[in-house]
This record gives C-alpha cells, sequence and structure tokens, in this order.
C-alpha cells in the first residue's frame, strides 16, 4: 500500500460513476487483508524495495512459501464477528506474486503450494455474508517489462538502463485484471494501487483499464488510484475530520489504516493502535461520511498474530452492542457538544462520547425534539429535560448556564465499560442537511 499525499484524498467523484454505492456506505466498515511472499520476510511489506534484493535473494521467500495455516473461512468470521460487511484482498502486491491462477504468470500461489488464496478468500466471505473486493498493485518488480523506476529494488543497478516495454506490461496487467474480473463471481470492489509521479493514468493506460473493468462487472466499485475519477476516494494513514468535498461536491470515501503502521506482517512492530481508538476512527468516520477498512497482515504460515486477533475480538464486542450506530448510518446535521460524535440513521441520533461528562451534558437545539433517551449498550434509560435559560438548574443564585433550546441529559456517575459509550436519542422528526461531528485527532500523518 502506498499513496501520494493530495490535499483532502478526494481525487474523484462517484456522483459521475454508473456504479452504485448505496452498500457501501450503508456497510461502513471493511476489512483488509495483505499477505503475500513479503509476510515471510516479516519486515513490512515493501521489504524488496526498501532493502534492494535482486529477484534472485527475494525468491528465496518463493522456495519457502506455505501458507498452511491462512484459514480464509477463519478469516471471513472474524471480520463479521468485528463488525465489518466487506473483506479486500492483496491479490497482487508490488512485488508481483499472485494470490490467484493466472494463465499469464508462473509466479503465482496456485504453481507454488497448488492453492489459489483468492478463490479460497472470495468463497469465505461470500459464505459469511461478506461483500468481497480485491487489491491490484499497478506496480510489478517481478515483470521484465515493468520499468526500473524510484520504487524498484533494482533502481541503483545497471538494470535501470534495461529497454523495458511499457505496452507489454500493460496488456499483462488487463489481462490479469480480466481474470479476476471473470474467474471468480461478482466482485463488489477493486482497489488498484497506485499512481505517482513517475506512472499515472497515460501509463497504465487508465481509462481503457477502468472501461474494461465496467465492461466485465458493471456494478463494481473502483477507487481513485488510477490517477482518473472513480467511485470512492482512499485516504490512507490518516484520519479526515471533515466530510471530503470535490469542487464544493461531497464524495464518497474510505480511511485505510493498519493496525500499526505496516499493511504486512511485520514481527518486531508492536505500535498497535488501541481498540478504542480503533472504534473512534470508524465513528468519526461514518460522522464524516465516511468508511474505514482495517488492515490485518497475516504472518509467513497465514495466521494472524495474537494482538491483531485480540484487537478484533475487542471492536467485535463493540459492534455487537452498537451496530446501528453505525451500519446505515451518516453524518448528522445537528452540531455535538464538544468532545463528542454524533452519526444518524432516520430519526435515531446517536451520541458518541469518548469523553464521560460528569452527570450532565447539554445538547444544543435539541430541546422539543428528543422523545425518549437511551444507553445503546444495555438500553436502559436515559433522562432528560430542557433548559429554560432563565435559571441554573440546581442553583438559583447562579447566572443561566445553558441557552434556551438545550437538552440537558442526566448520566450516570460511572462511565459505561464499553470501548465508547454510545446515547440513542429517538428524534420527533429528522433533518437531511449533513454536517461532520466534532474533531478527532490525526491517527497518524499520511504517506
Amino acid at each position: 500500500m502506498h499513496q501520494e499525499p493530495s490535499m483532502n484524498g478526494a481525487t474523484t467523484d462517484s456522483a459521475d460513476s454508473p456504479a452504485a454505492t448505496g452498500w457501501f456506505e450503508a456497510a461502513r466498515f471493511g476489512l483488509f487483508v495483505h499477505f503475500g511472499l513479503y509476510s515471510l520476510a516479516a519486515r513490512h511489506e515493501w521489504v524488496r524495495s526498501r532493502e534492494s534484493m535482486s529477484q534472485q535473494e527475494y525468491d528465496r521467500y518463493l522456495d519457502r512459501f506455505d501458507p498452511d495455516l491462512f484459514d480464509a473461512r477463519q478469516l471471513a468470521r472474524a471480520a463479521r464477528e468485528s463488525g465489518m460487511r466487506y473483506a479486500v484482498l492483496t491479490a497482487k502486491h508490488h512485488d508481483g506474486f499472485c494470490l490467484f491462477d493466472s494463465a499469464l504468470t508462473d509466479y503465482t500461489s496456485v504453481r507454488a503450494v497448488g492453492r489459489d488464496l483468492v478463490r479460497e478468500f472470495v468463497e469465505a466471505m461470500r459464505a459469511e455474508g461478506l461483500r468481497v473486493g480485491l487489491y491490484y498493485s499497478l506496480l510489478d518488480w517481478h515483470h521484465p517489462d515493468f520499468p526500473v523506476d524510484e520504487h524498484h529494488p533494482l533502481r541503483d543497478t545497471p538494470a535501470r538502463q534495461d529497454p523495458r516495454d511499457m505496452e507489454r506490461y500493460r496488456a499483462y496487467m488487463e489481462g490479469q485484471v480480466r481474470e479476476l474480473l471473470t474467474g471468480y463471481g461478482p466482485i463488489d470492489t477493486l482497489f488498484f494501487d497506485f499512481t505517482y509521479p513517475e506512472k499515472g493514468p497515460r501509463e497504465w493506460g487508465a481509462e481503457h483499464l477502468l472501461a474494461t473493468v465496467r465492461e466485465l462487472q458493471p456494478g463494481i466499485l473502483v477507487n481513485d488510484r488510477l490517477g482518473i475519477p472513480g467511485d470512492y476516494v482512499t485516504p490512507e494513514q490518516y484520519q479526515p475530520d471533515r466530510p471530503l468535498e470535490r469542487d464544493g461536491e461531497r464524495v464518497t470515501w474510505e480511511a485505510c489504516h493498519t493496525l500499526n503502521g505496516s499493511w504486512g506482517y511485520d514481527r518486531d512492530n508492536h505500535d498497535y493502535k488501541d481498540p478504542a481508538l480503533l472504534v473512534r476512527m470508524l465513528v468519526q468516520s461514518v460522522a464524516c461520511g465516511g468508511n474505514l477498512i482495517l488492515n490485518v497482515g497475516p504472518n509467513g504460515r497465514g495466521a494472524l498474530d495474537p494482538q491483531a486477533r485480540a484487537t478484533l475480538r475487542a471492536i467485535g464486542a463493540w459492534t455487537d452492542l452498537h451496530a446501528r450506530s453505525v451500519h446505515g448510518a451518516g453524518p448528522s446535521s445537528f452540531e455535538p457538544p464538544p468532545h463528542a460524535l454524533y452519526t444518524q440513521s432516520g430519526n435515531r441520533l446517536y451520541l458518541h462520547l469518548p469523553a464521560w461528562p460528569l452527570k450532565h451534558l447539554h445538547l444544543p437545539g435539541l430541546a422539543g425534539r428528543v422523545r425518549y433517551a437511551q444507553l445503546l449498550h444495555d438500553g436502559s434509560e436515559i433522562r432528560f429535560h430542557e433548559t429554560d435559560g432563565a435559571r441554573h438548574e440546581h442553583n438559583n443564585l447562579a447566572p443561566p448556564s445553558q441557552p434556551p433550546g438545550t437538552l440537558t441529559l442526566t448520566l450516570p456517575i460511572a462511565r459505561p465499560d464499553v470501548l465508547l459509550p454510545v446515547i440513542e436519542l429517538e428524534l420527533d422528526t429528522s433533518t437531511g442537511t449533513q454536517s461532520c461531528g466534532s474533531t478527532l485527532e490525526e491517527a497518524t500523518s499520511p504517506l
């Protein structure tokens, strides 16, 4: 994974696309899976480029590739139990190694170990009721016609001067995309990766490639990394704090995040994000009209490490109780109180509270608009009253504390024992105008 940074990530506009984004925006939460030969190196998915490995050096991982613990059914169950509604697998990463059966190369998991991991993944995800996506890298450090450029492992060798035929490479790339979109049934999303200064739409043949994708699977969603408009934009490793726009119009987007800063398995990287932070990132994405796709990198044998499994379980424990504040929800027109986030679905307004207030919480503009309030995790009632602006609710000698139109919730002293408490407010009416919730700090910097 890699993306050149942009002003706001909004490089495409889904409104111009024939593909329907409804299911995608309702799903809100997805699983990304990065797995390949680099998983055996256990030093980041860019290990071949970072260490300028020759193909011969890198092939020591091919010789030992044995994903005996890669169980797509377990992955699918873990995704569903975590509250995820779709999943994306790296069919081919930058190293060129394919996890699918390709007639165009021997550099595949089928030739290496007799297993089509894409097929296993697709079938397992569908069996769990999840939408299916595939990742396909536009780069290919194994293919003899892919130019040796700034990212290529051989960039500092005489190979940089070797003649390469980009037209032949484009034909290869299109052929593999055809294989993926004709051999595995309906594919819901296609995640291309990535455009950069030395390689852009012209080099990829982006217009033709996208037209081919649309022809093969008209209902598929395609991301923005061909360098031309697609169906959704993909801010990577940073968390937008407002809806993303292009030319003043909101776009469909998906924030792409790792558990620990590495997409592929990285044995010695223990900088894991706390599950509570990940839940807040998910909620903020929804509050700002976007999705969150969260990555796991199985180890060299194909299994998730204990920390990844524990993180997914913790998120799942929260989504079990709070799913309706995320799935099918989106931004609200109401302005949340400080350090809180709103999501909304119809006449249900969801107040997410990363910081737990002391006994009372004031909600501007909601007086007379709420029928009922409850903590979502246990359905326990939250009592409330309106502030008339004439007196302090407990001390008549104090000046008015809140303006008229404020709804005041009376909360328990003890914070609920969940990663992120949520109060469900049943509204008398709902509005169509959308606005983003309050800002959550960025989790990481953009690449």
